[in-house]
């Protein structure tokens, strides 16, 4: 896997809402992503896990250039592209795009896919149509569709067509950086192993590095280099895949594991499930966000916020007790 960061984002916020309403108290707002720090390598697949509402998908909007970032800054190749308005947000990261969870309603259903993909181009002034049409075909040709496709419309696809027509849709405008959120949502088992499948050999044919949000614990162990734990707005768990998936260091990571679906027996994480829901991220506790669902809380956790800190090679953490927990089993995996 090659070394070489493509994209840095430091101490990154962002808080949603807290606009003055004209009648009634104005809502607090909600810091969606509070203080994210990670470094995407070039040519691999960081994966982004947590539970709904955790800050992954505004996390990839802000990086994309659509949701404005509070504070912290975005690197690519070593420019710095955040500060801006949002227009001027998105043409200094044409490199990057975003793959929508819902391919259905990314797509506009009284076009046909011809103009939807030829649209991009044309904002992005690519041309003339001829040059446009060339590459819409061979796109499509590389996520495997044919090109007399272009006719049809959205509501005449399967989902599975859907997904590849967005694909498309991001591959005609050359990106380096392809932010894939849920990107199996919706598919049938079959179908998603297709559709990954192809998300991989893109991977490799257009020298993409992808930025992986997900739920969906399986797909990630199948798909990404490195794993990325969110809660509440925050990393909490920074690892390579194998080392996280054998060895998790946070509650949160082990919690998660052990209530994800399983048929096959045999992984001891020493946790419990997660009870409760998350805390309301407009109220977010004191110290340790995680503290009120741990079942290893001390007091310390309520006084101080963790900070990732550096435990092996490859692998951060952000907790107290991380050490009282398994730093053998921790060590064991690296």
């Amino acid at each position: 896997m090659a070394e070489r960061v493509i994209l840095e984002v430091e101490n990154l916020e962002t808080r949603l809402g807290g606009e003055r309403r004209l009648l009634g108290r104005a809502r607090p707002p909600v810091r969606a992503v509070a203080g994210v720090s990670l470094a995407l390598r070039e040519n691999e697949i960081l994966g982004i896990v947590g539970e709904s509402g955790c800050g992954k998908s505004t996390l990839g909007r802000t990086i994309l250039g659509i949701q404005r970032e509070t504070a912290g800054s975005i690197r690519l190749d070593g420019r710095t592209v955040s500060g801006l308005g949002p227009r001027e947000a998105r043409r200094a990261r044409r490199d990057i795009q975003y793959l929508h969870q819902d391919a259905a309603a990314a797509l506009d259903p009284w076009w046909s896919i011809g103009r939807s993909l030829e649209e991009a181009l044309v904002i992005s002034g690519v041309g003339p149509r001829a040059e446009r049409r060339a590459r819409i075909d061979r796109m499509l040709a590389a996520v495997g569709l044919e090109p007399a496709l272009r006719r049809r419309y959205p509501h005449e696809l399967s989902g599975g067509q859907l997904r590849r027509v967005t694909l498309a849709r991001v591959l005609v405008l050359a990106p380096r950086v392809v932010i894939l959120d849920e990107p199996t949502s919706g598919l049938d088992l079959s179908v998603q192993a297709t559709v990954l499948g192809l998300i991989r050999a893109l991977l490799t044919e257009f020298r993409l590095t992808y930025l992986f949000i997900s739920h969906d614990l399986s797909v990630v162990r199948q798909m990404c280099d490195r794993v990325a734990i969110m809660y509440l707005g925050r990393i909490v768990e920074l690892a390579d895949t194998r080392r996280l998936f054998e060895a998790p260091a946070h509650p949160y990571t082990r919690m998660l594991l052990m209530a994800a679906p399983r048929l096959a027996t045999g992984q001891d994480l020493g946790a419990l499930p997660i009870h409760g829901e998350p805390p309301s991220p407009t109220a977010v506790p004191s110290g340790c966000a995680f503290r009120t669902r741990c079942p290893y809380t001390v007091a310390r956790c309520a006084e101080a916020r963790p900070e990732l800190e550096p435990v092996v090679a490859g692998r951060e953490v952000a907790c107290h007790r991380w050490r009282d927990l398994g730093e053998a089993a921790v060590a064991s995996a690296s």
